[in-house]
């Protein structure tokens, strides 16, 4: 079997579960099914190019990034196109000083880089428990691994 043929077959196995992670990040399903489609899409031309040695990871992983590129670009047109943070357009009321936003800034980058350096397997099962909302029986399956 091509290697193309394996990304469809994931692709029709997990979509649902797929399509489920990805509205955890973009908090919306229809963003998220056009996550996984574009998703697909790339999985499907990395696999045609090389022998993907853990594809369901792959493609997971491919979710995450694009999920979270579509995410950051959103809250930058919503905070630099139309002037305000919300996606309901009402500006938040919480007022940070210039020293609170660069804390928070330096602390987000801190997470940020502290997960980037996680092993992938265990970035995801996090991810998924406190991003996505997923429990441990759901995670454990997801990554073939036993709840314990």
């Amino acid at each position: 079997m091509q290697n193309s043929d394996v990304s469809v077959e994931i692709y029709i196995e997990h979509r649902g579960a797929l399509v489920n992670y990805a509205t955890t990040i973009t908090g919306e399903r229809a963003r998220a099914e056009d996550v996984v489609q574009e998703a697909f899409l790339r999985v499907r031309s990395a696999a045609r190019a090389q022998q993907l040695d853990d594809p369901v990871a792959y493609f997971y992983r491919v979710v995450r990034n694009l999920a979270l590129d579509l995410r950051r670009r959103l809250t930058f047109e919503r905070v630099h196109v139309f002037g305000h943070p919300e996606p309901s357009g009402q500006p938040l009321d919480l007022e940070f000083s210039a020293e609170e936003a660069a804390i928070a800034r330096e602390r987000l980058r801190n997470v940020m880089e502290a997960l980037h350096e996680l092993p992938e397997r265990t970035r995801i099962a996090l991810e998924m428990h406190r991003f996505g909302g997923c429990t441990l029986k759901q995670i454990a399956e997801h990554l073939g691994l036993s709840i314990s």
